[in-house]
């Protein structure tokens, strides 16, 4: 049987999709991450291209194919959503100390542990290892808190963007380390962010100012490809790339912040620039939809179940489990206060930690570490806000119905009057 000739092709494709919709609002009710459906109905996928006895695909390039553009999507819908006003200065502040702090400090002890635990595991390819490790998942968490208070909503919102961006550029700079002739440094890497944002304040601008003046119909998807080619190069020239699709999507739904006086009044049709704001939005949240389907049923196509079963692999991974919730407690503690519940629990890690996973370098891969910790992790920390999620739900309703009961027990009987004839 042809697995992927053109017709089942296009069918596998569409129930995909249409398996994955179904996912999000199961999702919805539930509380239940659709990343974990999507893995699962792939690890499905697997067995049965096994059973048919098809022959073996590579699905590599596509997986990172996916997750560069997913988490370029992903990035961009949530900087869409961010409002920056003075008022908010206080809560990005917030959680970028948190996503700053519980990155470090949870790569650092996993570091650790991977460096006790694995053979062969020097301390340099033990920070590689722990960094997509320590990486909050944007792809996870923004879709699942539509439903929390709108600071708590903000605050996972703002966290998990800083958690992905820092944890690439921590990545990366730790990667360079190994090639002598890419290390710059600490002041070549504060000199290539600085540039990286001044690069993209004025792509920014220039994208803005050109596409409000395209008259064509067809345009959101050249506007895309504008924003990939930009990632692309800045990549190519060794660029903090994330920050420009950042600064963007910051920019353009921000533009009475940033288009002021001259620039506002003169050059800028706020009217025509914010419909392309708005369709921009619907597009890249579809966009980021299909992809992010798509990303991990492949990564379920293409992991080995089994490994999570190795009790080595149990040890290793639940000692990190452990330690990132121990780190995240107290900082919510210092930063949040008491009322940390369910943010405590929401710290999935996914497509970031499989992506860099793949990209870590071949001069730091050590045999003796087993993929499986990458899924255990993985699975682990999303069930956890899982039940999290639910219990937080359950208790608001519970808060909800307790407060209606009393309203009603207060209120005072008043006796009939009886009418005198």
């Amino acid at each position: 049987m042809e697995i992927l000739s053109s017709y089942n092709l296009i069918i596998e494709v569409s129930v995909i999709i249409i398996l994955s919709f179904l996912f999000n609002s199961i999702a919805k009710k539930t509380n239940i991450p659709a990343v974990l459906m999507l893995i699962v109905l792939g690890v499905g996928l697997q067995f049965g291209l096994k059973y048919v006895n098809s022959d073996a695909i590579d699905f590599f390039p596509i997986l990172e194919i996916l997750g560069i553009v997913g988490l370029i999507m992903i990035v961009l819908e949530a900087a869409l959503e961010l409002e920056l006003k003075r008022e908010k200065l206080m809560p990005i502040l917030k959680s970028f100390v948190v996503a700053l702090s519980g990155l470090f400090l949870s790569a650092w002890v996993a570091a650790l542990i991977l460096y006790q635990f694995i053979p062969d595991m020097n301390m340099h390819s033990a920070w590689l290892y722990a960094t997509p490790l320590s990486i909050l998942s944007s792809a996870i968490i923004i879709p699942s808190v539509n439903d929390l208070k709108s600071h708590k909503k903000e605050f996972h919102i703002y966290e998990s963007t800083f958690s992905d961006i820092i944890g690439i550029m921590m990545f990366y700079f730790l990667a360079g380390k190994l090639n002598p002739a890419e290390d710059t440094g600490f002041v070549g890497f504060t000199s290539n962010l600085l540039l990286t944002i001044v690069i993209s304040l004025v792509a920014s601008y220039a994208i803005i100012l050109i596409f409000q003046n395209i008259k064509s119909q067809v345009k959101l998807f050249l506007l895309i490809a504008v924003l990939l080619l930009l990632y692309a190069v800045g990549k190519k020239m060794h660029l903090s790339s994330l920050i420009i699709i950042l600064i963007f999507g910051l920019v353009i739904a921000n533009m009475k912040l940033f288009f002021k006086g001259k620039l506002l009044s003169k050059l800028l049709d706020y009217k025509k620039a914010h419909h392309i704001y708005h369709e921009l939005h619907t597009i890249t949240a579809e966009t980021a939809f299909v992809v992010r389907t798509f990303f991990f049923v492949i990564f379920g196509l293409t992991i080995a179940i089994t490994s999570i079963f190795n009790i080595n692999v149990a040890i290793i991974s639940s000692l990190i489990i452990v330690s990132i919730y121990a780190i995240r407690a107290v900082l919510m503690l210092i930063f949040v206060g008491k009322d940390m519940l369910p943010q405590l629990f929401i710290a999935p890690r996914g497509l970031i930690t499989v992506l860099l996973f793949y990209a870590i370098p071949e001069g730091a891969k050590v045999e003796g570490f087993d993929s499986g910790i990458l899924l255990f992790v993985i699975i682990a920390t999303s069930l956890i806000m899982t039940f999290a999620m639910i219990y937080d739900k359950r208790r608001a309703n519970a808060a909800i119905n307790k407060a209606n009961i009393n309203k009603v027990g207060t209120t005072k009987w008043v006796a009939p009057t009886i009418k005198e004839e």
